[in-house]
């Protein structure tokens, strides 16, 4: 047998592996994702959408937002994605607290999301969809604002059950501004909070 008759087959399968690969990972992904609001009062937690976020950027100026949205993730999470809807509202803020500019954004691409882990049963009432749905992990998308102007939104749910490496909030940019110091959220506040929902 010719060394070229020999490897052929190995070749071949090599090539149909990673043709195939991407798929194997699994099915695409269908996401919500909301910038949540909690009540405290309750117990467990209740959680719902229409909550509000903070990040800000090293000249100490914040930019808040409220958001939600859906995006399908391709296959095992690789790539991108079209298939996005949603947006909100943002607000920017000096350093000294004075409202600089407001209005909406929109969602206009995924860009990634990676899922970390569905969230521990039964740790929050869940007022946006099925609890044993809420999940962990990280997700980035390309948004558009009402001036006209670009950026990235990266949303991080840390949420019962998350392995560590997660930050829970937002951080994002506008132009060439970013706003990547993350607003930790603190106990008993309503902010700074996110949460993913993924079918299973």
């Amino acid at each position: 047998m010719h060394v070229q008759e020999k490897w052929l087959p190995v070749i071949v399968v090599l090539l149909l592996s990673i043709t195939v690969a991407p798929a194997a990972f699994g099915e695409a992904q269908h996401v919500r994702w909301d910038i949540i609001s909690i009540d405290f009062t309750t117990t467990p937690i209740t959680v719902s959408a229409g909550g509000v976020a903070f990040a800000k950027s090293p000249d100490g100026s914040s930019m808040k937002f409220t958001g939600s949205g859906t995006f399908v993730a391709p296959a095992g999470n690789r790539g991108g994605s079209g298939a996005v809807t949603g947006g909100g509202t943002w607000e920017i803020f000096s350093a000294t607290n004075d409202s600089l500019a407001s209005g909406t954004y929109r969602v206009t691409e995924l860009v990634s999301f990676e899922f970390a882990s569905f969230q521990t049963p039964g740790a929050v009432i869940d007022h946006i969809g099925n609890q044993a749905e809420a999940a962990n992990g990280t997700a980035v998308v390309r948004i558009e604002y009402s001036d006209g102007s670009r950026g990235i939104l990266t949303i991080g749910c840390h949420g019962p059950g998350a392995p560590p490496g997660i930050f829970e909030g937002i951080a994002t940019t506008k132009g060439y501004v970013t706003f990547y110091e993350v607003e930790d959220p603190a106990p008993g506040v309503d902010m700074n909070r996110t949460l993913f929902h993924v079918p299973q």
